[in-house]
């Protein structure tokens, strides 16, 4: 587990500056589609959160204004979390695999994580003969969250 405790004493220096964007974002290998897997955990309790896409415009405004941004696949459109919920993740670590393709966002996040209104996007497993199960309640009902 991923702890506050195990960050280097000083806590990262984030935003980033331009020139270290540029050096972090380099040392990225993006898909064919230009998109890496970002992983949001919680970083009080290591919980992990959600799985996003970014692409280069999300990591480079992620870095530079401290909160989660990325690429909505289904809309084609870079989005914040939270920008229209409130429940959103204000970065405290960036972290890249091995391979440089994929994210470790440790976050503080607000609210819920999940679209549905739950803590994270990870609510279901098998648990009965041949089916998932929902193993979180929601939190918030998301027309709360977003309108409707």
């Amino acid at each position: 587990m991923t702890t506050a405790s195990t960050l280097p004493a000083g806590a990262p220096a984030l935003p980033a500056d331009t020139k270290a964007i540029a050096e972090i974002v380099g040392g990225m290998a993006f898909d064919a589609n230009g998109l890496v897997a970002a992983i949001a955990q919680q970083v009080e309790s290591g919980e992990v959160l959600m799985l996003a896409w970014m692409n280069r415009e999300a990591v480079e405004t992620t870095l530079r204004t401290g909160y989660a941004h990325y690429y909505s696949r289904s809309r084609q459109k870079q989005w914040k979390k939270g920008e229209s919920s409130g429940q959103v993740q204000k970065l405290v670590d960036f972290r890249l695999d091995c391979d440089g393709d994929a994210v470790l966002m440790l976050v503080e996040q607000t609210g819920v994580a999940c679209h549905t209104g739950r803590h994270n996007c990870f609510f279901r497993a098998p648990r009965a003969l041949g089916g998932l199960t929902e193993i979180a309640k929601v939190e918030v009902d998301p027309r709360k969250l977003y309108g409707g």
